[in-house]
């Protein structure tokens, strides 16, 4: 199927990426079809697997573009070397960068269950890198005699769920700022593996 006028691979390509990531975030990844996302962007069905193979490669990819970015963000993040510190400059990273991607968010993780098995290994292992960093905060917070906690793992899947937690329910204009959130999200972070 030809391209529509004036379609251009470098403005499609991501405006498919974006309706995907809108309709999947609203709608379910099952409930959307290529038909809708394509009548989102403006093209033919057909023309779409010029820019995908299918819609699995379509959320896999949006799920691995959200976790480079994501490991590629923290890697750039200037931390501190003091555990406690490092651990609230952690939270207040992970709030503040989900916080400015609600719907990647939601399809990281309620998407999960419709990756094929390749692709679930492959953003497992993405995923399990971002929790690495964490533990490894914590590892040292404990080696230092700063932290307490009886299960490192347990706790790294437990301050991430409370740290993401945040995307559910913050909306801009209320009671608190994005700043506040994560300045108390940071402190509450600490203190729950503080010895």
């Amino acid at each position: 199927m030809a391209r529509k006028t004036g379609s251009h691979s470098e403005i499609t390509g991501p405006r498919v990426r974006a309706a995907a990531l809108r309709l999947f975030a609203q709608h379910g990844f099952a409930a959307v079809s290529m038909r809708q996302i394509a009548a989102e962007v403006g093209v033919q069905a057909g023309a779409l697997y010029l820019y995908t193979p299918d819609k699995q490669s379509l959320l896999a990819e949006l799920m691995a573009d959200h976790m480079d970015e994501l490991l590629s963000s923290l890697a750039a993040e200037p931390m501190p070397e003091e555990p406690v510190a490092r651990l609230a400059a952690f939270a207040r990273f992970h709030i503040g960068f989900h916080l400015e991607r609600p719907e990647a968010v939601f399809i990281a993780y309620m998407e999960l269950r419709n990756l094929t098995p390749e692709n679930f290994a492959r953003i497992e292992a993405m995923r399990r890198r971002y929790e690495d960093a964490l533990e490894a905060i914590l590892c040292a917070g404990c080696a230092s005699g700063a932290f307490r906690a009886p299960d490192t793992k347990l706790a790294t899947l437990a301050l991430i769920a409370m740290l993401t937690g945040v995307t559910t329910w913050f909306r801009d204009g209320g009671r608190l700022s994005r700043a506040d959130v994560a300045a108390i999200y940071a402190d509450m972070a600490c203190k729950s593996v503080r010895a």
